[in-house]
Formats: C-alpha cells, structure tokens, sequence
C-alpha cells in the first residue's frame, strides 16, 4: 500500500463509524477574551461540589447503602448525614442568590439576556448543534463567543429543575417541626402535587435528572474543547478563552481587540 494510500485509511480510520471529519488545529489570529467573572467561576465550583455532596447524600438518606450496627443514638449516623444534605443544600442555594445577582451585575456574557435565546435565529442554532453533537460531527456555535443557544437552554432549564427542588426539599424539611416558620411556607406543595409522598418522588426523579444533567454537561463541555479547541474547560477556571479575529461574532466586537497569533512556534505565521 503507497504512502498516500495509508494516509487515507487512517484518516478514514479515525472516524466514528464514518461519521465527521478529520480534526486538526485551528490556524489564524486569535485574541484572549475574559468572559466568567470571578464570583461566577467561584459559584461553579462551590455548587459542583455540593451537588455532589447532595447526590451522595440524598440517596443514602432515601436508601441507606450501608448499615451500622448497635443503636442509632450510639452514632447517630442519619441524622449525621441529613446535617451534610441540609447543609449543602443552604450553600447551593447561596451560590443561587449569587447567580441570581450576577444577572444584572456580570459582564454582557452573564447577564440575564444571556438565559433567554428563544428568536428564530437561534433556534436554527439549536437544531443545528443539536444535529452536530447527536451525529458526532465536528461542528462550531456559528457567530458567537459566550454560550450558545443550546447552552443556554440548558442552563435556564437546570435553574428551574434546581429551583423545584430547593422547594421541594424544604417541603420535607419542614416536617421535622410542623407548625414552623418553613413548614408554614411551604404548606402549599403537598396539596398541589398531591401529598407528600408524591413530593419526595419529584425530588427523587429530579435527582436522576441532574445526574444525566451533569454527565451531559461533561461531555460536551470536553468535547467543545476537543474540535473546537477554543478552551471552554479551562475558561470556567482562567474567565476566558482564545477566538478567532478572523470571524464575526454576534455577541461580540472583534473590530476592536487586536489580533494576537497562536502562542507557540508550530504555526509561526499563522494563517486560515
């Protein structure tokens, strides 16, 4: 087999079943764009880790995966374990307040436009993204730096699941002192989905809902990195990321950052 030849099976070889094209880096001038204030990345992280935290600990207070022996007041290991869930649950929902804040206090990226893409426009981004990822085809968030519209579907969605259930949670929490200031205010939930057993199995089933949530976000966040090669996973660590000035952009004015070339010496006259 020629050399030629070979090339072109590997290069066949390389793709999914067929599907896609060939990846390689991005040639050009490109410039570092701040995009996630400090108190945004900071909000990322704190409540990454508490919903950890919360996962772990709501399943084990649903269904305990580990026994202890002797009496509970010996321990006291449930009770311990209810403390971390509530006590994450405060935290993620002081990083909420935060989020909540920073809709009208963050830079044009992070404010509340930002969580709302429903125009025509982008829903032909949506479909089209939408296409590129469940057909693993290489694909770009056409004319845009910060989230795209699926992103941002993705993330108001998860803000209202994550705000269902803050309320539902605290609906059960309040039964731990009826006639409390909690329990009053959130007397209305079991009446409107039909009891409180039916309130403990939306929590339940959201729970599921942010785990493929997260699993979801993983992937595609590492998979932006990989063909985009634009930095999408250390820019929620650093605030920003590399863009091409050789572009339009709709969300922002390239005209006036100056083009800086790719760091490094592989390309050292970069061009498309």
């Amino acid at each position: 087999m020629s050399a030629t030849g070979a090339a072109r099976t590997g290069a066949r070889g390389s793709r999914l079943f067929g599907l896609g094209r060939g990846l390689s880096r991005e040639r050009g001038n490109f410039t570092w764009v701040y995009l996630w204030g400090a108190p945004l990345r900071a909000m990322h992280w704190v409540a990454a880790a508490c919903v950890v935290v919360l996962i772990v600990t709501g399943f084990y207070i649903g269904r305990p995966y580990f026994m202890t022996s002797g009496e509970a007041s010996a321990h006291f290991l449930m009770g311990r374990v209810r403390f971390i869930h509530f006590t994450a649950a405060a935290v993620l929902m002081m990083t909420g307040i935060v989020r909540v804040y920073w809709l009208f206090a963050g830079n044009r990226f992070e404010r509340l436009p930002a969580l709302f893409p429903l125009t025509p426009k982008n829903a032909r981004r949506i479909a089209r993204t939408t296409s590129e990822y469940l057909t693993f085809r290489p694909g770009k968030e056409p004319g845009l730096v910060g989230h795209g519209p699926l992103q941002q579907v993705a993330y108001t969605s998860l803000y209202l699941l994550v705000t269902v259930m803050v309320v539902t949670g605290l609906t059960m929490y309040g039964q731990s002192n009826p006639g409390g200031i909690i329990f009053r205010a959130f007397a209305w939930v079991p009446s409107l989905l039909g009891g409180l057993q039916l309130v403990r199995l939306v929590h339940h089933v959201l729970a599921w809902a942010v785990i493929v949530y997260v699993l979801i976000h993983v992937y595609f966040t590492i998979r932006s990195d990989y063909i985009e090669r634009v930095g999408r996973v250390s820019s929620i660590i650093t605030g920003g990321l590399f863009v091409s000035t050789d572009e339009k952009y709709d969300d922002y004015d390239i005209d006036e950052v100056p083009a800086r070339p790719w760091p490094g010496s592989e390309y050292p006259n970069p061009t498309k």
